[in-house]
């Protein structure tokens, strides 16, 4: 089983990540952000690993050190638990729509981070939560996984039908790109020979 447990404790915030990447989809979360708890959720349910997220922040300034550090650790997490990367797909990519609202996300677990981030959402906010801080968790989390991220949101006109449709393809991509590929055999989806 590929799992791993990473703490980032700073004077903002204190964040404990527990992934298996070999899960079911079981997830649990005390972030204090809940619709980026509900948004990890589908990460979680689609893409078929288990997450347990603690963090306490400073809410009472703004949520943006506290969403930024969950993407940190969860990178962390990520790239301890995904392992030496043999025999996996490496690549992984989903279209997924919601109602009126379409995203497709591509991953590639190159062990080199770059995010290439395009949402315009119809609004600044989803409830209380501040859509720009979903650009500050994914450049957190493939700065720290050591992955490149193409994040496309193709339409919509409900923020939240957009923000789910981009996290539930983020799921299925990286599972995609997880999965261990029978006729690798125990090779490196690389000719460099590492990732």
């Amino acid at each position: 089983m590929r799992t791993a447990t990473v703490t980032r404790n700073t004077l903002e915030t204190q964040v404990s990540v527990s992934i298996g990447l070999d899960g079911t989809g079981k997830a649990a979360f005390q972030t204090g952000l809940p619709f980026l708890d509900h948004m990890l959720d589908q990460v979680a349910r689609h893409g078929l690993v288990d997450l347990d997220i603690n963090a306490k922040g400073d809410l009472h300034i703004d949520a943006h050190h506290t969403a930024e550090d969950i993407g940190i650790t969860l990178g962390q997490a990520f790239a301890k638990a995904v392992g030496d990367k043999k025999g996996i797909r490496r690549y992984g990519h989903a279209y997924v729509p919601l109602d009126e609202a379409l995203s497709r996300v591509v991953i590639d677990l190159s062990g080199r981070p770059g995010l290439d981030y395009h949402i315009e959402f119809t609004r600044a906010r989803i409830g209380d939560f501040d859509v720009d801080l979903f650009r500050e968790f994914f450049q957190g989390f493939v700065n720290h996984a050591g992955v490149t991220l193409h994040i496309d949101n193709l339409r919509g006109i409900n923020a939240h039908h957009q923000a789910e449709t981009v996290f539930k393809a983020f799921g299925r991509a990286l599972r995609m790109a997880l999965e261990v590929d029978s006729r690798m055999g125990d090779a490196m989806p690389s000719t460099k020979g590492t990732l």
